[in-house]
């Protein structure tokens, strides 16, 4: 992985002991191998971040009238090495598009005009519009503005992901995760993952040590992952504190390099 490289530590001498016997170091491998995956997963959703901030600055240097024939129906997605960025409205059953960017793999943006296939803007509104009728209905997310991110997976499913926005006044939020799978047409849900804890709120401070409190769950959540990893940059560090592991990202003049710690 070339995004990645991970550390790992324990915190006692009972500790090291322990990870001589197999179990011990089977746990240790399924934890890594566990957590490289939603590493795949947070690089993927960090540069799906990207596209969309850059892509929505091109939207709103845009004449206003043009912007009045917008929903709040807009995706991304990946053909090839070339990322797709549309913006427009989903009524009656039909998808509008107003604007269509790409970004090549030299990172400029066009403004292109030819049609989404209908295969992936309506179905992915249709996704979008259940994900986020079900994220309105849990109970404390109603005074959190979210991101929203969606992937067709290799199956055909679509996934729809829910983290917490950067606010207006530029705090990063942590403390809630949403999860959403759906059939291939958007309609039916498949499963679901809502995770919740309370919504904190830190100002970054590049001096700043923050300590995510995670407890009541065993390792670090995508969500918690992804947190870190978006604002690596903007804090001095950030551990995610976890019932039975500890994780944070360290950095030098080589790069960020992630860190772990089995707990007693």
């Amino acid at each position: 992985m070339k995004y990645l490289f991970i550390a790992f530590i324990l915190l006692s001498t009972a500790d090291f002991a322990n990870a001589q016997n197999q179990s011990e170091k089977e746990e240790v491998e399924n934890f890594i191998n566990r957590f490289n995956k939603k590493m795949d997963t947070v690089t993927w959703l960090c540069e799906y971040d990207d596209i969309a901030w850059r892509t929505s600055d091109s939207v709103f240097a845009t004449p206003k009238e043009e912007q009045s024939r917008l929903g709040s129906e807009w995706f991304c997605y990946k053909k090839g090495d070339t990322w797709h960025a549309s913006y427009g409205k989903y009524s009656n059953g039909k998808y509008e598009m107003v604007y269509h960017y790409t970004v090549d793999t030299n990172n400029t943006i066009h403004r292109v005009y030819s049609v989404i296939d209908t295969s992936i803007s309506n179905s992915f509104c249709r996704a979008l519009i259940n994900a986020t009728s079900l994220l309105d209905k849990y109970p404390d997310t109603i005074k959190v503005r979210f991101n929203q991110y969606i992937k067709r997976n290799p199956d055909s499913l679509i996934s729809v992901y829910f983290f917490p926005a950067f606010t207006e006044n530029g705090i990063a939020v942590s403390g809630g995760e949403f999860y959403y799978l759906f059939d291939v047409n958007g309609n039916n849900l498949i499963s679901k993952s809502e995770y919740s804890q309370g919504y904190v709120g830190y100002k970054p401070d590049p001096k700043r040590e923050i300590w995510l409190d995670y407890k009541n769950v065993d390792e670090a959540t995508l969500g918690s992952a992804f947190f870190v990893w978006y604002y690596r940059k903007y804090f001095d560090r950030i551990v995610i504190d976890a019932k039975k592991f500890k994780s944070t990202v360290f950095h030098d003049e080589k790069g960020y390099y992630w860190v772990h710690a089995k707990k007693d």
